[in-house]
């Protein structure tokens, strides 16, 4: 049993996440900026913050075994019409947000016997895609940060990275509003569908374990085939 911070945890991924984690009876806390009470899982425990203020969270745990960054964004526009502001927002959320919950959880890291931090990048950092330049970006710095910090806190706490592509989340839901746009996006991957949050919570939960012990500073592509192969 491992005692895991959730960074955003209430939608999508991290919900799903969380759902499995506690199936395998892990203590689990949630960071979030808030959520109704009919929204939590039963067994979880949960405390606000916004990872995009200057606020500091609270943390139940005397040591951390996982944590995991789920908090992201999906911006596409073309590139002239993304403000500095836009920019730098998506930067605060995807890349500074995640500096900030590691810089204080390493001390709680560095008690655990095996620690474990997973966060969580983009397809579309290793494939140029249109209208992603604002998430790629940020999302390119949280890369650099996984194997900075991988080499950096070695050999006690592994960093990793999952890299999706689209997963049917609340996120994306401009993107999956229709059947017809859900069945464009499907047939633009090799596997066919897009991706469910169950598909990026089994690999985070992989890397998370002791069966991946032996793996840091990796990103992983968890993409439906997209990022790597072309089919015609």
């Amino acid at each position: 049993m491992k005692n895991i911070l959730i960074v955003g945890g209430t939608s999508g991924i991290g919900r799903e996440l969380c759902t499995k984690l506690i199936a395998e009876n892990n203590t689990i806390h949630v960071l979030s900026r808030g959520s109704a009470a009919s929204d939590k899982i039963a067994g979880l425990t949960y405390s606000i913050w916004d990872s995009t203020s200057d606020g500091v969270p609270e943390i139940p745990f005397d040591s951390i075994d996982g944590l995991v960054y789920c908090p992201g964004s999906i911006n596409l526009k073309p590139f002239h019409r993304i403000t500095d502001i836009e920019f730098l927002a998506e930067f605060n959320l995807n890349a500074l947000g995640a500096v900030k919950i590691l810089r204080l959880a390493l001390p709680l890291l560095k008690k655990s016997t095996s620690a474990s931090v997973v966060l969580y990048s983009t397809v579309a950092v290793s494939t140029g895609m249109p209208f992603h330049s604002s998430i790629a970006m940020s999302k390119g710095a949280v890369e650099g940060l996984v194997r900075s910090l991988a080499a950096e806190w070695a050999p006690n706490i592994r960093v990793n990275a999952v890299a999706p592509s689209l997963i049917n989340t609340p996120l994306a839901e401009k993107l999956l509003s229709t059947p017809e746009k859900t069945e464009a996006s499907a047939k633009r991957h090799p596997l066919g569908r897009v991706g469910q949050p169950a598909d990026i919570a089994e690999a985070t939960i992989f890397l998370l374990s002791e069966k991946s012990s032996w793996i840091t500073g990796q990103v992983i592509h968890i993409d439906g085939g997209i990022g790597r192969l072309k089919i015609f």
